[in-house]
């Protein structure tokens, strides 16, 4: 519990799945949560009311991301929420349109990039002065193994996964010197309601490509989140943690 005693984390897209798991690992671990959503009060609530079960503080912060006059409001609210810190930044709100390259329209291209890579840009570029200022600062960015070895009727989601991972390793080097971290989990195939479209007997095959021989689960990916986010990895940075199971090995 005392790992991030005093400590403000913000966690985007914290509505429902990997963002609920990780701003209640979070909280488990000490931390106060400003909980970013874009429209579902109700999930947002939900969430709020599992931080404060799993004996935390939570804000709740309504916002879309991908506009940069929301991203900086977001920022603020959560300092402001934090008495003027903000310890850890989980970039993690993101969506999917699925199709092949040959069907899918700029639209649904641009929506996808917008909120999964601008969305994490703006929210990360808002976070940076206040975390070096205090001098320190844990970034984690929600990635996906589709951005490590792309996916069918996925290009949009791959692409902006893949534009993630470089984001990571590019702001790692830039504020390696101040003390902040910046890394990204990649999980595999975790059944949330973002996955949830997803035919049965494409999650068969890909079942069978786990050489654990089970999906994960949002906890799973939450709690290799708090690992990044934590003292211990104090000298990690620049990295993806592959959280799959073992689907990907390369």
């Amino acid at each position: 519990m005392a790992g991030l005693s005093g400590k403000t984390a913000l966690v985007t897209g914290a509505g429902r799945g990997i963002g609920r798991a990780t701003a209640v690992r979070l909280a488990r671990d000490g931390a106060r949560i400003a909980i970013n959503f874009k429209g579902n009060i109700a999930a947002a609530e939900e969430t709020k009311r599992a931080v404060e079960a799993a004996g935390s503080t939570a804000a709740l912060i309504q916002g879309d991301v991908s506009l940069d006059a929301d991203a900086e409001r977001v920022v603020k609210e959560s300092l402001a929420f934090g008495d003027g810190r903000l310890d850890v930044l989980v970039n993690n709100a993101g969506i999917t349109r699925d199709n092949l390259l040959l069907r899918m329209s700029a639209e649904d291209w641009d929506a996808v990039l917008d909120l999964n890579l601008r969305g994490a840009f703006l929210v990360t570029k808002a976070a940076l002065r206040p975390m070096m200022k205090q001098r320190g600062g844990r970034i984690v960015n929600v990635a996906s193994i589709s951005g490590v070895i792309g996916n069918a009727g996925q290009a949009n989601y791959s692409a902006a996964k893949a534009g993630l991972i470089a984001f990571t390793k590019t702001t790692a080097r830039e504020m390696a010197t101040r003390n902040i971290t910046a890394n990204a989990v990649a999980p595999g195939f975790v059944p949330t309601d973002l996955t949830s479209i997803v035919p049965q007997n494409v999650q068969d095959a890909m079942l069978k490509q786990i050489p654990l021989g089970r999906f994960g689960t949002p906890e799973d990916v939450a709690n290799a989140i708090a690992f990044l986010a934590s003292d211990e990895a104090a000298y990690i940075t620049g990295q993806v943690l592959i959280v799959d199971g073992g689907m990907v090995t390369a």
